[in-house]
């Protein structure tokens, strides 16, 4: 593994995922940072929702000495003030990505975890702090960083494929479509509908902007996470796709030292989530992780 540890910090973009696409770019909006976590832990995959005055935002935790990720929300009030944090889903697995959605009369939440086997979606039974399963959803590979959108009458999944090789997890998009949320799931006749590093694992919330269908996804040339770009999808029905990747979206240089990725572009309302990177390399972090090695054998 990488000496060199990527430590992950979301932030709230006062201004919606709209204009953010339009501009390329979350420098010059106003912004606040979510906490800055312990030594080698880190918040990651920024989700969200407006409801009632309050902002809701979903995030991985994770800490590297136990290499497991588990949900957390942290509740804002209309003043930006964080109310409440609380540990809201914790499975065996490791889980991140917490793509969560309204639905109807129901919340929920679709989170990354591969490492169970396969994907598993929850519905909010008091939301934002009681979840329970809603259903296992069956696909033709086993997803990372599943993203969900309703769309001309269909349910559309889009996602990576932890299966098929290193490659695939950031260098192939697959897709699925449904009549229902819980499915069942018919594989898009294309797939994999997109390959390449430069843009292919999803990273935020699919939205309309002029007419059009946008999915962020990763730019994993240089680094993992480096970059989102903006995916405008052209024809999507379950038998065709056509799509052309944007520019990249980066942090800032002012963000430094949180400069060196940004892997998440989700909308929530009047505002926008992300979250950038910053390397940890010390004496410190090396004896830690060696000792956790030491540990295990």
């Amino acid at each position: 593994m990488p000496l060199a540890k990527d430590i992950w910090r979301p932030l709230i973009v006062e201004a919606p995922i709209e204009a953010v696409l339009r501009k390329g770019s979350i420098e010059g909006f106003p912004h606040r940072w979510l906490p800055e976590e312990d030594f080698l832990c880190f918040l990651a995959d920024p989700f969200g929702i407006e409801r009632d005055g309050m902002r809701y935002v979903f995030v991985e935790h994770y800490d590297y000495r136990s290499r497991h990720g588990t949900i957390e929300c942290l509740a804002y009030g209309s003043d930006g003030a964080l109310i409440r944090r609380a540990l809201v889903l914790a499975e065996p697995w490791h889980l991140s990505y917490p793509f969560v959605f309204e639905h109807g009369a129901e919340t929920y939440m679709l989170p990354e975890a591969h490492r169970s086997g396969g994907l598993t979606l929850y519905r909010a039974t008091d939301f934002p702090w009681r979840w329970e399963e809603a259903g296992a959803i069956e696909l033709d590979h086993v997803a990372i960083d599943a993203t969900p959108i309703f769309h001309d009458g269909l349910w559309w999944l889009f996602y990576s494929a932890a299966d098929r090789g290193p490659a695939s997890k950031t260098g192939a998009l697959f897709a699925a479509w449904a009549e229902r949320i819980d499915g069942p799931w018919t594989p898009h006749a294309e797939n994999p509908i997109r390959l390449g590093a430069d843009g292919s694992r999803p990273g935020g919330t699919p939205v309309m902007l002029d007419g059009g269908l946008v999915l962020p996804v990763q730019d994993c040339r240089l680094t993992y996470g480096g970059a989102v770009r903006p995916l405008a999808i052209h024809r999507l029905s379950p038998s065709l796709f056509e799509a052309e990747a944007g520019e990249p979206i980066g942090a800032p240089a002012g963000f430094a030292p949180f400069d060196a990725g940004f892997h998440t572009l989700s909308a929530m309302g009047s505002a926008t989530l992300v979250d950038v990177k910053r390397k940890l390399l010390s004496p410190r972090s090396l004896a830690v992780l060696a000792m956790r090695e030491l540990s295990r054998r």
